[in-house]
């Protein structure tokens, strides 16, 4: 296998390759015997069709046979010698295919080099949490007035599957404390993400910013429909969410990457819980302050 690589922007390369020989040949040989065992023509029984008569009829069938099987399998095997971070499908241009050589050219987009240095010991600055009279008075205060009533006696509190008013502020407490809890977890991970991303300069991937903003812009329209939102209005305002969207979208890829390029960097294996696993790390590794 022959292969060329031409570099034409920071995330994107064009790949030539070819390939020749018993590859190509061997090929032909399997989809030529699969269509003899198949090939109705007159005067055959299927299986027993003369070879001459296979290539004169069917050898268009089996070009597209043999470009449909073996492309995939070169292109991989030509990525893997490369050692390419592939992280979209390529696009195939130019392909020239003969009975013993295979030539084609693929462009693809690759993940960007991220030199990233601090990402140990990070500072993170962790507040006590507390959930404060004036805290519990305000959610009470809302309770009664979701339910539409003048007081929060013991009664109220069974309706809502508590023996009385004490124990229905003691849910209350414990639920705005986990929510204060989740908050400050959440101020704390976007401080250490953001302490490592403030100085990294590298393009994004528009392939992956694409990618992302179409699922994006699918669930905002989801959102839409569950408040009722009629379907064409809904359809008229994509473009508007597209645009108020793609910052949001870049910021996230760019994060998902540099996370990425940390869980290389410490073994992570790069499957459906990496952020969580890397972004525990992060957190060991930080050098909490109270």
């Amino acid at each position: 296998m022959k292969t060329e690589i031409k570099k034409l922007d920071a995330t994107k390369r064009e790949i030539n390759i070819e390939v020749s020989g018993d590859i190509v040949k061997n090929k032909f040989e399997d989809i030529f015997k699969k269509i003899g065992q198949e090939a109705k023509v007159p005067g055959f029984r299927p299986g027993n069709v003369p070879r001459d008569i296979l290539e004169k009829r069917f050898l268009a069938d089996a070009h597209q046979e043999v470009l449909k099987e073996l492309i995939p399998d070169v292109y991989n095997q030509a990525i893997e010698k490369e050692t390419l971070d592939v992280i979209d499908l390529p696009a195939i241009s130019e392909v020239k295919l003969d009975r013993e050589t295979l030539s084609f050219k693929a462009t693809v987009e690759v993940a960007p080099e991220i030199k990233i240095k601090n990402y140990k010991g990070l500072k993170v600055n962790y507040k006590k949490i507390e959930v404060t009279a004036d805290d519990l008075k305000r959610n009470m205060d809302s309770l009664k007035e979701a339910h539409r009533v003048d007081s929060l006696d013991d009664n109220f509190a069974k309706g809502l599957g508590y023996p009385n008013v004490s124990q229905l502020q003691e849910a209350v407490q414990r639920q705005l404390f986990i929510q204060k809890e989740n908050q400050e977890r959440q101020r704390i991970e976007a401080d250490i993400i953001e302490g490592i991303i403030k100085d990294l300069d590298f393009k994004l991937p528009q392939s992956l910013i694409a990618r992302h903003l179409k699922e994006m812009v699918k669930q905002a329209k989801v959102d839409l429909a569950l408040r009722g939102l009629p379907k064409e209005e809904i359809d008229k305002q994509e473009a508007t969410l597209e645009k108020e969207l793609t910052p949001q979208a870049e910021k996230q890829v760019r994060v998902y990457l540099v996370l990425a390029e940390i869980a290389k960097k410490e073994n992570i294996a790069l499957d459906d819980h990496m952020t969580h696993k890397v972004m525990e790390f992060l957190l060991k590794q930080a050098d909490w302050q109270e």
